[in-house]
């Protein structure tokens, strides 16, 4: 799988990476048939972040980690930031954030992460104090790079700012995480603008857009689908409308042009758009796995990337684009 470096930095990962969300809900061998599928691919970029299983995720890779892949062979990316508590979802305190970086560790049964991301903005945190945190961690040891995950365009833009103000005692945000796909385009507002502006590279989550863009719930939602489960339905629901359904038909229709599937056409596209290091991709199985890392053969012709482009197209106006052309 070819390789790319995140950001303006030298950490190198492939150019799809492998997500565990589901895994605090996943059996252990489902898991590392997952896993094994994905290294065998030249997969190397593995995403988890504390909360996923209430930590199980994390604990579920760590025990897979040397007895079946190499700890050497893999970028580990975790998160931290998330609470379970109702009156502050997010806490990006120092104290918190190093604690539970601690704690990672620990489940994945490693001395460092390769990638460590704040999981979300916090209001009640001064700025400053969260970006220490990730300075310490790395220079620490405890990780090799650092990112940021759901920050909107003014808060990444400052993040970065900050972290490039002094150049040596600041670690540069080598990523950010966001929700991007062909269903979920708001990111090319001011979050994609202030990345490449600042040398940050682009993680996509739900690049499939929830599942929707495999053409899966064209017809019907299926029992055994997310759509299909009382607690992640409504994670679906947003992007079962007509407007998203008029863009999985034109991915379905290039698909049938190309002789390939939906998910292959929405992958490589969100692949392969400006700013993007590699999307994270969520599998149930093999199976599903590997028709998702078949992409890796696949380019879009332009004509069809700029029809896919013109259906999805997210409106912008003022200020988003130039006035001038308003």
């Amino acid at each position: 799988m070819e390789q790319r470096h995140l950001g303006r930095t030298g950490l190198r990962v492939s150019r799809i990476g492998l997500g565990t969300l589901t895994w605090g809900h996943t059996e252990e061998h489902d898991a590392a048939d997952l896993l094994k599928v994905f290294w065998e691919a030249g997969g190397t970029l593995v995403d988890t972040a504390d909360v996923y299983g209430d930590g199980e995720a994390e604990y579920l890779l760590g025990r897979l980690i040397e007895r079946l892949v190499p700890r050497r062979d893999l970028v580990i990316s975790t998160k931290a930031g998330s609470v379970p508590d109702p009156e502050r979802r997010f806490d990006g305190s120092r104290g918190h954030l190093l604690a539970a970086l601690d704690a990672s560790l620990t489940r994945l049964g490693t001395d460092h992460v390769d990638l460590w991301q704040v999981h979300a903005f916090d209001p009640g945190t001064p700025l400053d104090e969260t970006l220490q945190a990730l300075d310490l961690a790395v220079s620490s040891g405890r990780a090799r790079y650092a990112g940021v995950s759901n920050f909107c365009g003014w808060q990444l833009a400052k993040a970065a700012t900050w972290q490039l103000a002094l150049p040596g005692s600041r670690i540069r945000l080598a990523g950010t995480q966001m929700e991007y796909s062909l269903l979920q385009r708001g990111v090319e507002r001011e979050v994609l603008p202030a990345a490449l502006d600042l040398g940050v590279g682009l993680l996509p989550s739900s690049p499939l857009g929830r599942g929707v863009l495999t053409g899966k719930y064209r017809h019907a939602t299926p029992a055994d689908s997310r759509g299909g489960s009382d607690h992640l339905a409504p994670f679906v629901a947003p992007y079962l409308d007509d407007t998203a359904s008029r863009i999985v038909d034109a991915v379905a229709t290039a698909a049938d042009g190309l002789a390939v599937t939906p998910l292959q056409v929405a992958l490589a596209w969100v692949r392969d758009r400006p700013g993007v290091t590699a999307p994270i991709v969520g599998a149930r199985n093999a199976q599903q796995l590997t028709a998702a890392l078949s992409v890796e053969t696949l380019s879009l012709p332009d004509e069809i990337c700029r029809a896919l482009d013109d259906v999805s197209a997210p409106v912008h106006r003022y200020p988003d684009h130039d006035w001038s052309t308003l």
